[in-house]
């Protein structure tokens, strides 16, 4: 992290260990990546969000973390993590069903369709508590990967509209 000995902390490389000697995130991640890798364990479940914008953030739902391994990027050492999307999760059930066709929306899709809506409802024209609708909904064969089928709806549109077709 950014502090007073550390100013720029995307010139450093990636720590596995703090300075306390426990592992950092990176460093858990990594551990549970290579503990699944070689068979001591089942992948660790991960809710990943996405960073859209400064203060703007997209839940993308639950993947499994399958891999992990350290390179170079050109000025320091990073960790890289392999995920699978995981399509319905149920948390107290022992398996994980994976699916091909997803619900989850691309990041290029997302940014297309916030600079198309202006970042607002396009129901009533909010701000906030947004969220990528499809419009025709996932459930009745809806696509997640094409920019004609998302729109933003503030949270109290999107859950009036719920699977519903309008």
């Amino acid at each position: 992290p950014k502090n007073s000995y550390n100013l720029n902390p995307k010139e450093v490389d990636q720590p596995e260990v703090s300075f306390k000697g426990t592992l950092t995130q990176n460093g858990k991640f990594h551990k549970a990546a290579q503990d699944y890798k070689n068979g001591l364990c089942n992948a660790e479940l991960v809710k990943v969000y996405e960073k859209i914008r400064d203060g703007i953030w997209s839940y993308n739902g639950f993947f499994e973390l399958i891999d992990s391994w350290i390179e170079n990027d050109g000025k320091r050492h990073v960790f890289k993590f392999k995920l699978i999307g995981i399509e319905d999760i149920d948390l107290n059930s022992e398996t994980v069903e994976i699916h091909e066709r997803r619900r989850i929306i691309p990041t290029e899709i997302k940014l297309e369709v916030w600079k198309r809506d202006d970042g607002k409802c396009t129901m009533c024209g909010a701000t906030d508590e947004l969220h990528f609708d499809h419009i025709l909904p996932f459930s009745k064969g809806g696509t997640s990967i094409k920019v004609e089928n998302v729109q933003l709806l503030c949270a109290r549109h999107n859950l009036e509209k719920s699977d519903k077709i309008i």
